[in-house]
């Protein structure tokens, strides 16, 4: 299988990849390509910047929360029906989990990909000094294929002939110069960008604008060359009917929350619900109540704590929720979705599932973590070691005698209910399948 791929990386973070990312997938798609775009990595945010420009699911690999041998087929499955493929890196091009040596970096992934770099390198405060930054990033790696540059945030004519000058004897072909353009900025707030999904004019509008900066300043064919000098790529796409087993008989209906608020999900946590014999119906919480037929819930993660007073305000959704679930209605909540079970969230009244209450803080969660599962739910086994992903500032005050979803190395998180798992922590189900099955075996429980 050959798809022409391209990883967009950087020397860190800060250096404008997304932007150009972004714009490198729009520009190839008002090109009249079929473009495929991933972010590496557990963030969800860039990749519905990703959908804006390609009008595809955007899709995240990452080694630490997917598994190393996932990362080439869910690349292959998601890049199903496209002709090129352009994948975000994180951080810098080198940085990935802390003590691993590069594990899960952006140039991990680009090695299992077989797939070529392209380098943005911020140059806005050097000249001749980025030929050495480009020159020490290709020899740091010999494995990693750095086949080109392009200079971000570049001044006048004169800069960008001082830079052009000192990144010539590196050998690595400069593809594109973009300049500066306030045009892209996209609002941010405590925990990075805000989701396009929440803001998705303004998302459009910074899509339109990187994709007329891109157009303007990079060299398409070059890039587009590159990526097809992407050698044969064997990977099986990964199939989520191959994951579960899909049992005969009719299809219970498993709420997913969506909307503004509950954004933060992972493209195949619903292909998976979906293979393992569920309907998935989307709603949004802000304005909706639970779908017809509802057999169990998912709810995802977002920003609760920016949009309490309206969660709230939808008081007939917060008490069906709570009267199902209280009547055994199976519920798999990750972050927001734990906050949303609460009693209330920083004094607006929650759903009331759940006996704790949560509030913001001014410390900033962050990072992978193993976790074993504290005892046995509907979900998972008693000892089940999975990895997972948290990011937040807000935190819970439980009530005494909660039984917690995970034993972490830093003592206990999440709460379980006889029907309900709800937990900080995000998991790729990719590495776990058998909780959608299990989901939609107690959804179908439930349907009876």
């Amino acid at each position: 299988m050959v798809i022409p791929r391209v990883v967009v990386a950087a020397p860190s973070s800060g250096a404008g990849k997304t932007t150009v990312a972004v714009g490198l997938m729009a520009a190839l798609r008002r090109a009249g390509h079929v473009v495929a775009g991933f972010k590496v990595g557990p963030d969800y945010i860039d990749p519905g910047f990703h959908a804006v420009a390609t009008g595809r699911p955007g899709r995240n690999l990452d080694p630490m929360l997917s598994g190393e041998e996932r990362v080439g087929p869910l690349f292959a499955h998601g890049a199903t029906g496209a002709g090129i493929a352009v994948v975000e890196g994180v951080m810098g091009l080198y940085d990935g989990a802390l003590g691993t040596e590069g594990f899960s970096s952006t140039a991990h992934v680009a090695k299992l990909l077989k797939a070529r770099v392209v380098l943005v390198v911020d140059a806005s405060a050097a000249g001749r000094s980025v030929g050495a930054v480009v020159q020490g990033f290709v020899a740091f790696d010999t494995e990693v294929r750095i086949v080109g540059v392009i200079l971000n945030k570049v001044g006048t004519d004169r800069h960008e002939a001082e830079v052009r000058a000192g990144v010539a004897p590196t050998g690595v072909p400069v593809l594109g110069v973009l300049r500066r353009d306030t045009r892209l900025t996209v609002p941010s707030r405590h925990l990075g960008l805000v989701p396009a999904d929440e803001q998705r004019e303004q998302a459009e509008r910074a899509v339109d604008a990187a994709a007329e900066l891109v157009r303007d300043g990079v060299d398409l064919e070059a890039f587009v060359a590159a990526a097809k000098a992407a050698p044969a790529h064997d990977a099986t796409p990964w199939d989520p009917s191959a994951e579960v087993t899909l049992p005969d008989g009719a299809r219970p209906v498993v709420a997913v929350a969506g909307g503004p608020v509950f954004s933060f999900r992972y493209t195949e946590t619903a292909e998976l619900l979906t293979a393992a014999g569920a309907d998935v119906v989307t709603f949004d919480p802000l304005t909706d109540t639970l779908p017809e037929a509802t057999a169990a819930l998912y709810l995802g993660g977002g920003f609760p704590e920016l949009h309490a007073e309206a969660l709230a305000a939808n008081t007939e959704l917060r008490h069906q929720v709570a009267t199902e679930a209280a009547a055994g209605l199976p519920v798999v909540a990750e972050c927001a979705g734990l906050l949303y079970l609460c009693r209330e969230l920083d004094g607006h009244p929650m759903t009331g599932v759940l006996p704790a209450t949560g509030r913001m803080t001014g410390r900033l969660t962050l990072g992978y973590r193993t976790a074993v599962a504290a005892g046995t739910t509907r979900f998972f086994d008693e000892g089940r070691r999975v990895r997972g992903h948290e990011f937040h500032r807000t935190t819970l005050d439980t009530d005494t005698g909660v039984r917690p979803a995970w034993h972490l190395p830093g003592g206990v998180e999440g709460i379980t209910l006889p029907h309900v798992h709800a937990s900080y922590l995000h998991l790729h189900w990719t590495a776990t399948p058998d909780v959608a099955a299990r989901l939609v075996t107690a959804a179908r429980e439930r349907a009876r």
